[in-house]
């Protein structure tokens, strides 16, 4: 199925949840970072078993440091 990371499309299987999107579009460890969903704020904890749906839209928000 056909999923929208930060405005790239990625093709990603029919059964795909936010972890394993994260996993394959990142590549490294998830840390310092929140996961929105179709506009909606996912908690962590969630992201095991929030199974994503052909044709939504993530956002990956990275946690900068600095001032």
């Amino acid at each position: 199925m056909e999923i929208t990371v930060n405005q790239q499309t990625y093709q990603v299987a029919d059964v795909c949840s936010v972890q394993h999107l994260l996993t394959a579009v990142l590549k490294n460890a998830v840390k310092g970072i929140a996961v929105a969903v179709n506009q909606a704020i996912l908690s962590k904890a969630s992201w095991e078993t929030h199974l994503l749906s052909p044709g939504d839209h993530v956002i990956i928000i990275k946690a900068t440091q600095g001032g």
